[in-house]
């Protein structure tokens, strides 16, 4: 059996600034704060006498390689991605960053807000532009209805009810 795994389609290269910033701090805390902790945790270890079969050194270890490949990951990503902090000027198209309301078919509301693949969390009810939904909702105005097909085949009808962009106040 191959170790192999096809290449995972790309994705897109945009984020918000709330989103830029949030990667940015995180890189700074795992190198600033994280890492020495640990190092000096598993020099500790160390001075301790025989490594193989002393755990605290090895989770140490673990621990470093860990810290090192998100830090290698978020600047490597960091550098390729684009930040966008500009509100559009026809604020009732959707485009990227919108928060957008949605009423389906039996009158549930949802709200997203369309984000970079990097920003995806579910309780904030961010949604990656890369999804159908996205997809289906970029570039339609208020008051559009939007079709989504399932996998199953059924189709979904929503309507765009509110269209909000908001600006990214930094603290």
């Amino acid at each position: 059996m191959s170790r192999w795994r096809p290449p995972q389609p790309r994705s897109s290269n945009y984020i918000t600034a709330e989103g830029y910033h949030r990667l940015n701090d995180e890189l700074k805390y795992l190198w600033k704060v994280k890492r020495p902790e640990v190092t000096q945790a598993v020099k500790e270890a160390a001075a301790q006498g025989d490594r193989s079969e002393n755990a605290e050194y090895i989770y140490g270890k673990k621990q470093l390689r860990e810290i090192d490949r998100r830090v290698r990951y978020l600047s490597k990503r960091l550098d390729h991605i684009k930040m966008v902090d500009q509100i559009p000027a026809n604020q009732n198209t959707v485009f990227f960053g919108a928060w957008v309301s949605l009423i389906d078919e039996e009158n549930n509301e949802n709200r997203y807000r369309i984000v970079g693949p990097d920003e995806i969390s579910d309780a904030d009810g961010y949604i990656s532009m890369d999804s159908p939904l996205a997809k289906a909702l970029l570039k339609k105005q208020l008051g559009d209805e939007v079709m989504l097909e399932k996998p199953n085949g059924d189709e979904i009808w929503y309507e765009i009810s509110q269209v909000e962009y908001v600006p990214y106040r930094q603290l």
